[in-house]
């Protein structure tokens, strides 16, 4: 794997003390949230780390990142309860740390993330991956239109922004549109990890990516739960 840049931004001193650095990645490390936003607006980062205990709330730094850059982002968080958890997740993070972690165990969920990330980067790599047919390149479902050659997301001709994370939740569910994918077989496509128990990391994602494409909560129009068993775009 290419040596990544990785933006922290944490005013806890032992954060950065506990950053791995033994992969060779660049590694930019800010306490003030507004010259790491001016900085990912220069350069091109391709993670970033994020403490929730930044001063004037780690969240509202997690929506305004979100907001401008599609790049994975990792919270680190103290949170013992489960709506705590959830909360970054729901904002538009790819995944948690919970303080205190080892070096060992941040670099494991960095890897996880640049992996990922690199997937989205090759055309090859999500077709083989992600879609069922190798040779399909767009999907239209009554006016969204999602394309997996130029990862773009139409909604009656607007672009939606989604994540690589959304874009590929939304493309595995349309391109087996009818139907239901249970939350496992979800997760271990999108997510390329051994399930176990995904729920907390399945739903908050599903709930974001509905935000985005204004569906209300209770009748969804494109993405639906079917309770006990999983998701289906079915219109």
């Amino acid at each position: 794997m290419m040596n990544k840049t990785i933006l922290l931004i944490s005013g806890d001193p032992s954060c950065a003390e506990s950053f791995p650095t033994e992969d060779g990645s660049f590694v930019r490390s800010f306490s003030d949230a507004e010259r790491a936003i001016s900085f990912a607006e220069r350069e091109q980062i391709d993670l970033a780390v994020l403490d929730s205990e930044l001063p004037g709330g780690g969240l509202s730094v997690l929506q305004r990142l979100r907001v401008k850059f599609a790049f994975p982002i990792i919270m680190l968080s103290s949170a013992d309860s489960e709506a705590e958890r959830i909360a970054p997740l729901m904002l538009g993070a790819d995944d948690i740390v919970t303080k205190p972690f080892s070096p060992l165990e941040l670099s494991a969920h960095i890897q996880v993330q640049l992996r990922r990330g690199m997937r989205y980067d090759s055309v090859r790599s999500v077709n083989s991956e992600v879609s069922p047919d190798a040779e399909l390149s767009e999907i239209v479902i009554d006016g969204l239109c999602i394309n997996n050659l130029t990862h773009k997301c139409c909604l009656d001709g607007e672009e939606i922004k989604l994540t690589p994370l959304e874009f590929s939740i939304l493309w595995y569910l349309c391109a087996r549109r009818g139907r239901v994918v249970p939350g496992e077989e979800l997760f271990e496509a999108v997510w390329g990890e051994k399930y176990l128990d995904s729920a907390g990391t399945v739903m908050p994602h599903i709930a974001r990516l509905r935000g985005k494409l204004h569906e209300p909560p209770r009748r969804p129009k494109y993405v639906k739960t079917v309770w006990g068993v999983g998701y289906t775009v079915d219109i």
